[in-house]
């Protein structure tokens, strides 16, 4: 992960010690002040937009007092201070967890997950969220993100100052479409890291989760009754409404019906959920193809096999 964050910086530093040479020296101090506000913005308006997409009404211990004791409990187990606990009203079975710090973060679970889940399925989950929470993921993510966007910006003003000074100038055009051109290559390369950044970060909450419940196998059986819930008919138009925000799910409805066959191979017994013999046993057994395996390097979750099979090494 270290890695990985140096990896953007140092890429973003090199973009911008171009521009600075083609452009002038103030050019740069422009894109730096810019990525301070976008930062800024996304921390200060992020939590309400996914409020707002996300469709959530925060409720009481009166209203779920079991939903609040498993986040309490969990809470007091990774050292964080509780958050707060709400319900979505998208009808789709997922759980996420958002905000700014690891005081006002709050996490969230749709009614339908409530309604899929038993109890120890249910804090397995929990458990993965406050990981992430622990883990300050919310803050990691929504900065590297910054980053891709930074890249577009650049080559967006460079390609059209290219493109419009194309009749006045060959001198400063090319220059332009070349800074524009390798913005764009950056962009795209960006992405890429920042989209594997956030499945290790899944990959740590997963762990985070074994460690706070002792119970992989109730997460993984989890996960396959949210993919199976994600797999039913209606569940892609929601994913399309929702745009942006289908990072917040833990299994992709786009790809929910071709992962639950993959799955459902661990589910021996046919039962609906995965015990720990079945994770063993699947763990050892189950194969990712190259084809799932590049479909990964474009998605915010790690494939769900994988996840599933890394899930049994915590047995």
């Amino acid at each position: 992960m270290g890695l990985t964050v140096l990896l953007l910086f140092a890429v973003i530093y090199a973009l911008l010690a171009v521009v600075a040479t083609v452009a002038g020296v103030d050019t740069p101090l422009v894109y730096a002040v810019l990525a301070l506000g976008l930062v800024a913005v996304q921390f200060l308006i992020g939590p309400k937009i996914v409020e707002l997409t996300m469709r959530i009404r925060y409720v009481s211990e009166a209203e779920q007092p079991e939903l609040h004791r498993i986040v309490s409990d969990l809470a007091l187990k990774a050292g964080i201070p509780k958050p707060r606990v709400g319900i979505s009203e998208i009808q789709i079975p997922n759980a996420f967890a958002f905000g700014t710090t690891k005081r006002n973060a709050r996490v969230c679970v749709t009614r339908r997950l409530l309604e899929m889940l038993n109890r120890n399925e249910l804090e397995a989950v929990l458990g993965h969220e406050l990981s992430h929470i622990k883990h300050r993921d919310m803050v990691v993510i929504t900065a590297l993100s910054v980053i891709p966007m930074i890249c577009y910006v650049i080559y967006f003003s460079f390609f059209w100052s290219g493109l419009l000074g194309g009749g006045r100038s060959r001198e400063g055009t090319l220059p332009a479409m070349a800074i524009a051109l390798l913005a764009f290559v950056i962009y795209f390369i960006s992405n890429l890291i920042v989209l594997y950044a956030s499945r290790i970060r899944e990959y740590y909450a997963d762990a985070g989760s074994a460690e706070l419940t002792q119970k992989p196998h109730e997460l993984a059986s989890a996960l396959y009754k949210m993919v199976y819930g994600s797999a039913r008919p209606g569940t892609e138009k929601i994913t399309k409404e929702l745009g942006s925000m289908r990072a917040f799910f833990a299994a992709d409805p786009m790809t929910a019906r071709g992962d639950i066959k993959d799955l459902s191979a661990a589910d021996l017994n046919r039962d609906g959920k995965i015990d720990a013999y079945e994770l063993k046993m699947f763990a050892e057994r189950a194969k990712v193809g190259r084809a799932e395996r590049l479909m990964e390097l474009f998605s915010t979750h790690p494939n769900p096999v994988v996840r599933v099979k890394r899930l049994g090494t915590y047995l």
